[in-house]
């Protein structure tokens, strides 16, 4: 063993002391380091504009954020920012991490716990206002494999489903004769099952006698999605490695027919933590099957497995349209018509439409587009004047001519966040998407040209039959069967318009929403949710209150017959969670009694707790009473009757509680 010289080591462990001594002994001008100076001028992100003052002021506003105003100061490579007056929880200091490239500048969170403020600013990239950003065009590289073939599947196409929601994507599959009720824990009315890996969002898809479904199997094991109706927007922090799968299953036994790897390794983009990585369904013609996988490319396979083609679009960045950072994945599905492939393609970069030779992968047309990210599949379907594709979207609602791409017409006024599938019934297109504050549903008529967006105030025009706003649907396509517009919230708000009236006026005398029995108004919006009842799954159509009270005895019995076992079965779940045993809603019964008047229909108005009565009966159209309550707010009674106000009255009342 090498001996230590003590000595020496001593006099080396002081020659080092001096040096520490020295250095910090130095003025603070002779550091190496140097704060990070912050442009001055104003500087842009997604729809957020920040001014960091020389002062050390700095403001951050964007449309539909809270302001936020504050201090700021730097030190080295550190920026802190105090905001004033803001937020919830914003009251504390967050600390980034900034770096200036030329005229951008990049923030990194080190701490910060204003949940508003991180959201906007952890990783952003900010540029000067006005910047005109160039982009790379985008690169679609074809990889080509077996010739395809000539002639669908000899199994025919009855009874199959090629696509997501079906054939026009009407969501309507008649005469299948399919049981009421299954349960998969006991087999009952399961015909098979068989376990498929993986996390898939996609729906199956079937031609003949396969299914055909796609999957993403993460080397994660605990990899999940978190499902529910809630407002986060992170991304899940899986990025394992993973393998995109398709599979073919026998329709009649759920054998395996057989399966294929299209894509394996790390994922090229993030994904929303209720998302997966096959959200996208597959479509077949009954040649070929074509599944989308995002960014890791889109891929073809004749109906016995072979691979055709795959064509590689780039990253397609989909998320949060107004903070760029967060990233949420894809989920617009391909369709097949006439033999080309079409899909959306909405991206927080470039966005475009885009039709593929179903059996090569050639493009045939790209038309671009100036959108936002979206995340609805568009819809070809046949009407009086040829076929229309339709794209739901949020600038602009766009009609084209599928077979050159070409742009026919364009409707303004929908939400920020698109989701649901075009629909068509009647000659006309419905259309909606449900984020606030727009909420619309659109009915356009066929043969529409030109830019559709209608003026301020008004909901029809030439082009469409009617339109409303404030009840379309957030994640759900709607439903249009007999000529009934059926559209369903996230929040189980069920609604049923006559299509073909030109207002769309609603005959829906009752909608569910989570646990309330809502009552809803022809033609104005005093009073709408009624009763915390518990009835998910009813569905009670009818006149509305209007039209009722104009209607004589007769009339109103014969309605109240009508809705009389669906108006039981609401009563009787509301009355086993009060306690109460007994009621009745034959419409020659007396008036209902005190202790059933006040437990069946008290309900709370959001978000004021005020409350109503009401009672249903043959010798009055609607009793509505607003509750007396005590010093302790406590309900002690029926109060002001409503029955006897105005619209007016009503709406100022109403107003009161909002």
């Amino acid at each position: 063993m090498r001996k230590i010289d003590c000595k020496r080591l001593g006099l080396a462990m002081l020659f080092a002391i001096g040096i520490v001594a020295t250095s910090a002994s130095r003025p603070a001008g002779a550091s190496q380091q140097t704060d990070v100076k912050v442009p001055s001028s104003p500087l842009t992100f997604g729809v957020f504009v920040a001014r960091f003052d020389s002062g050390g002021t700095f403001t951050l506003e964007g449309v539909g954020w809270p302001r936020l105003t504050g201090n700021w100061k730097s030190k080295g490579d550190e920026i802190e920012l105090s905001t004033t007056g803001g937020p919830k929880g914003c009251d504390g200091p967050g600390r980034y991490r900034i770096r200036v490239d030329g005229n951008r500048v990049n923030f990194d969170l080190i701490s910060d716990e204003c949940t508003v403020r991180r959201m906007i600013i952890d990783h952003s990239t900010w540029t000067p206002t006005g910047e005109v950003k160039t982009m790379a065009p985008r690169r679609i590289v074809r990889t080509a494999g077996e010739r395809a073939p000539s002639r669908p599947d000899p199994n025919t196409s009855n009874g199959s489903w090629p696509s997501f929601r079906g054939q026009q994507a009407s969501g309507i599959a008649e005469r299948q004769n399919l049981p009421d009720r299954w349960d998969a824990k006991t087999g009952e009315n399961i015909l098979w099952r068989t376990p498929i890996p993986g996390l898939a969002h996609s729906s199956p898809v079937v031609w003949g006698h396969r299914i055909f479904l796609t999957s993403a199997s993460s080397s994660d094991p605990n990899a999940t999605f978190r499902p529910g109706l809630y407002g986060d927007g992170d991304a899940s922090k899986d990025r394992s490695q993973h393998r995109w799968m398709i599979y073919a299953l026998d329709k009649r036994t759920g054998k395996v027919l057989w399966e294929r790897v299209a894509h394996q390794g790390v994922p090229v983009d993030k994904r929303h933590i209720k998302s997966t990585y096959a959200n996208s369904t597959p479509a077949t013609d009954g040649r070929i099957v074509v599944t989308w996988f995002g960014s890791q490319g889109v891929y073809a396979y004749d109906v016995s497995g072979r691979f055709l083609w795959k064509v590689d679009l780039g990253r397609l960045d989909l998320g949060a349209y107004d903070i760029p950072t967060y990233e949420w994945g894809p989920a617009s599905s391909p369709i097949i018509w006439n033999n080309l492939v079409i899909l959306q393609c909405d991206t927080q970069k470039d966005s475009f439409i885009l039709a593929l030779d179903a059996g090569t992968g050639k493009t045939v047309w790209k038309t671009e587009r100036d959108e936002i990210p979206s995340w609805g599949t568009p819809t070809v379907a046949m009407t009086s004047v040829g076929p229309v594709l339709v794209a739901n979207a949020s600038n602009y609602i766009r009609g084209y001519d599928p077979r050159t791409g070409k742009e026919l017409w364009r409707l303004g006024g929908s939400s920020k966040i698109t989701a649901p599938t075009p629909v068509l019934s009647d000659d006309m297109f419905v259309v909606v998407s449900g984020r606030g504050p727009e909420r619309p549903i659109f009915v356009v008529k066929a043969g529409a040209r030109g830019d559709l967006t209608l003026p301020e105030g008004k909901s029809n025009s030439e082009s469409i039959a009617w339109s409303r706003t404030g009840r379309g649907s957030y994640m759900p396509t709607p439903l249009i069967y007999n000529g009934i517009l059926y559209v369903l919230a996230n929040n189980g708000l069920f609604d049923a318009y006559n299509l073909r009236l030109t207002d769309g006026n609603t005959r829906t005398l009752f909608s569910l929403e989570r646990d309330f029995l809502n009552v809803l108004f022809d033609d104005h919006d005093d009073f709408r949710r009624l009763s915390p009842v518990g009835t998910q799954g009813l569905e009670i159509n009818g006149p509305g209150f209007d039209a009722i009270a104009a209607m004589d005895e007769a009339q109103r019995l014969q309605v109240l017959q009508s809705l009389q076992p669906l108006l039981d079965v609401a009563a009787v779940r509301l009355l086993l969670r009060n306690n109460v045993r007994q009621i009745s809603f034959v419409p020659d019964s007396p008036r209902l009694d005190q202790q059933v008047y006040d437990g069946v229909l008290l309900a709370d108005i959001q978000p004021r707790r005020a409350s109503l009565y009401a009672v249903i009966t043959t010798f009055g159209p609607i009793a509505l009473a607003l509750p007396r309550r005590d010093e302790n707010d406590e309900v002690v009674g029926p109060g002001v009757d409503l029955d006897s106000m105005s619209c007016e009255e009503g709406e100022d009342l109403r107003n009161g509680f909002a």
